[in-house]
């Protein structure tokens, strides 16, 4: 694990108790892609699945560690990360551990967003994250509208 993943992973742990439960671990931060895992066993439903609640907040967590390891990158250490708004499709059941994948925005999304936040304070983004099912299909998409404000 490198020290990024396991910065973050203690961040999460200790600021989201819930992260804990999930038992969510940051698996890898490279090249602006976050992938963090769930596991099953600690998320499964009635139907031998992982919850959709559970998916949900895999979902939205690798979104907002991708923002507080890119605005870290960035020396950008003034501001609180917020989920504005989900939107969330399950097109496949998700019968073993759970990665959730958040790439980066286009370069010029995010540097419009550091470029508005620089001047005013306060800015959005949207964040992409998915999680594959085990054939290697989207089994989860998530597009998220992500705030940083002072």
């Amino acid at each position: 694990m490198s020290r990024d993943s396991r910065y973050l992973e203690d961040l999460l742990h200790h600021d989201i108790p819930l992260t804990r439960a999930l038992g969510l671990c940051v698996e890898q931060w490279e090249n602006h892609e976050l992938r963090v895992k769930v596991p099953l066993q600690a998320n499964i439903n009635h139907k031998s699945s992982m919850f959709g609640g559970s998916l949900y907040c895999a979902s939205v967590l690798a979104g907002w560690g991708w923002m507080h390891l890119r605005l870290r990158e960035a020396g950008i250490d003034d501001g609180h990360i917020v989920i504005h708004e989900g939107q969330i499709e399950y097109p496949l059941p998700v019968v073993n551990d759970a990665i959730a994948i958040c790439s980066a925005p286009s370069d010029e999304a995010w540097e419009r967003f550091e470029a508005i936040y620089r001047r005013r304070g306060r800015s959005r983004v949207t964040l992409h994250s998915r999680i594959l099912a085990a054939d290697g299909r989207d089994a989860v998409r998530f597009t998220g509208q992500f705030v940083l404000h002072k």
